[in-house]
């Protein structure tokens, strides 16, 4: 191993303590050994966190908090919050936000001059990573203003415009032409404006007008970036002209002031960014799931590394074969799309690693795995890069203590064997392989550059693509692999699809509660799960070969309606409908657990198991 993956190696091993460090914190809830000073540090931190809030310290609100500072999710807070009104649930939720990010940032401080004190890498990426973070500060701040103008402003008077009426808004959308513009001038499935007022109504407005003064701090922030990495050559990679073009590329994005300009400039970025290989990688503006109506893609700015001690599977291969079988069984023959899905699967860059630091919209959540450009046209020149922080996760899943809500829900026999799964690293890894990275895997499926633009016309293409992905990856195991872990896969499963319930009120990850939803209508049917009152759970290798066929059913189905590039909410259709603000089962059995489910959650969800 060189010195540089060396080196790497020992800040992978620097930011896994850092993580195990901040597992403290759920130490302070379980009351272990308080006269510890590094858990009266953290306890300090989660009242101060608390009070900064305005809220005081309980035992759901503490819990509540670890979750927000620990896991970044902000589901727990919102039940803490639920009886607010709406304007103090925002004003609670910008200042959790602040107060995490400043959290983090002086964390990620510390670990970059531990780098430079070190002199771990090469000045080229250290470099690279001192900028990286000033960078990233820039978009942390931009970051609650976003929030407020789209999220908390646009999109809260749209609603209350149209009575809550989500289709009648994409028909006004559509109407007064208020997307933006992509490849070849069609309507594009992302946008990078924002909607003002005006004397007709609304009108589109690029981030570099909405947002001037963060854009400008950007850019300037970016041009000191590419004048300090022209110091230095990559003696490493000799990838110092893709780093600066791909810097370069994304300034010239953020300046962009023409609105049907815009995802062309970004998709130029994109392609920068496939032509760079490294260990370390950047993640830059690439998601759009905040914004359900525009797509307004998100502020995304990260530094990944590798684990230069993962040893990559046969994934790839699996899904490959998988995806040729079942398009020939389904028979329809749409070359654009077999041959797209082909090319991008054998292109893909696979990146197994944590996020070394990260801002902007990524402490409001990061991803378990990410397949990305979601560009598809840039996708069929260049391919994609998946990448998967399993380290991260198992570190998150044992450090988060028994949850009363999982005994509750599941009984003690079968919580104990779900919360034991973590225990067994070879079992965890294997599960994290084919339902994780399969699912990366499974969103490239069935696409072309044309199917998400096509496909979302009632603007339901992102709930039912998470179900599609997760469906191809257990349809792989289904049909190519020897159902080794059977039944550790499925507990797994059951757990997932259930707790899912839980963000049925979280705008940001509505399309992850949907596909919960889906895959308990699969489990429902195969009798694996039944409700009277009271959930109950029958594993049995019977009823995994039900599921299955359940899966291949619903699944082609499913691979029918995006070779046939069909509206969405077709398919969806069959299985949810939106009652008010929410989505729920149609199916009246699994719609009473799912209310079933959310009242225990907001009932006991932030309780810790007693010993």
């Amino acid at each position: 191993m060189s010195k540089f993956l060396e080196d790497l190696k020992e800040i992978y091993r620097l930011s896994s303590a850092d993580q195990e460090d901040l597992q403290n914190f759920y130490k302070v809830l379980q009351k272990r050994s308080l006269f510890d000073g590094k858990l009266l540090e953290y306890e300090a931190l989660l009242e101060e966190f608390l009070a900064f809030l305005g809220l005081s310290y309980t035992q759901q609100s503490a819990m509540a908090a670890v979750q927000r500072i620990v896991n970044l999710r902000e589901d727990m807070l919102l039940q803490v919050i639920e009886e607010f009104d709406e304007d103090e649930k925002i004003a609670i939720r910008q200042k959790a936000y602040i107060w995490v990010s400043r959290f983090y940032e002086e964390r990620f401080e510390k670990l970059l001059e531990e780098i430079e004190k070190r002199a771990l890498l090469t000045p080229f990426y250290r470099t690279l990573l001192r900028y990286a973070h000033k960078i990233g500060k820039v978009f942390t701040l931009w970051q609650p203003k976003w929030m407020d103008t789209i999220i908390y402003g646009i999109n809260r008077e749209l609603l209350h415009l149209f009575n809550g009426d989500e289709e009648k808004i994409y028909a006004m959308l559509y109407e007064k032409s208020l997307f933006d513009r992509g490849h070849g001038g069609e309507v594009a499935d992302r946008s990078y404006s924002v909607l003002v007022r005006d004397e007709e109504g609304y009108k589109r407005v690029a981030y570099a007008k909405a947002f001037t003064e963060e854009v400008k701090a950007l850019a300037a922030s970016i041009e000191e970036a590419v004048a300090a990495l022209s110091r230095y050559e990559d003696e490493e990679f000799g990838l110092k002209e893709q780093w600066i073009a791909y810097l370069e590329a994304i300034k010239i994005a953020l300046l962009q002031k023409d609105p049907d300009k815009t995802l062309q400039c970004w998709a130029e970025v994109d392609r920068k960014w496939m032509q760079i290989d490294a260990p370390i990688q950047i993640g830059h503006p690439l998601e759009y799931y905040e914004d359900r109506f525009r797509k307004a893609v998100a502020l995304e700015w990260d530094v990944r590394i590798i684990n230069p001690e993962y040893e990559q599977g046969k994934r790839a291969k699996l899904i490959r074969l998988f995806f040729e079988k079942i398009y020939r069984k389904i028979g329809l023959d749409k070359e654009s799309i077999y041959t797209q899905t082909l090319q991008n699967l054998d292109r893909v860059q696979l990146y197994v690693g944590r996020a070394l630091l990260f801002y902007g919209s990524e402490f409001n959540g990061l991803f378990s795995a990410q397949v990305v450009p979601n560009d598809e046209v840039v996708s069929r020149e260049y391919g994609k890069k998946i990448f998967a922080f399993a380290d991260m996760i198992l570190q998150m899943q044992r450090a988060k203590p028994k949850m009363r809500l999982s005994y509750e829900v599941f009984g003690k026999e079968l919580a104990d064997r779900i919360h034991r799964l973590k225990d067994d690293e070879q079992v965890w890894y294997a599960i994290y392989d084919i339902t994780t990275i399969g699912h990366e895997y499974g969103h490239i499926l069935w696409i072309d550059e044309e199917s998400e633009r096509v496909m979302n016309s009632s603007g339901m293409f992102k709930l039912a693509e998470e179900f599609k992905a997760t469906s191809g990856a257990l349809m792989c195991y289904f049909w190519l692999e020897n159902w080794r872990f059977w039944e550790e896969l499925l507990f797994d499963h059951i757990h997932r699809s259930v707790t899912l319930i839980g963000w049925m009120e979280v705008d940001e990850v509505l399309p992850y509660y949907v596909e919960g939803l889906l895959h308990l209508y699969g489990l429902f049917e195969a009798g694996i799960l039944r409700f009277n009152g009271r959930l109950e759970v029958d594993v049995t290798f019977e009823r995994m070969q039900a599921l299955r066929q359940w899966y291949e059913q619903t699944y082609g189905i499913l691979a029918k309606a995006y070779l046939l590039k069909e509206d969405i909410k077709i398919f969806l259709d069959r299985f949810i409908k939106r009652e008010g603000s929410i989505y729920l089962p149609k199916d009246e059995t699994i719609k009473k657990f799912v209310i079933h489910y959310y009242d225990l959650y907001k009932q006991m969800g932030t309780e810790i198991m007693k010993e």
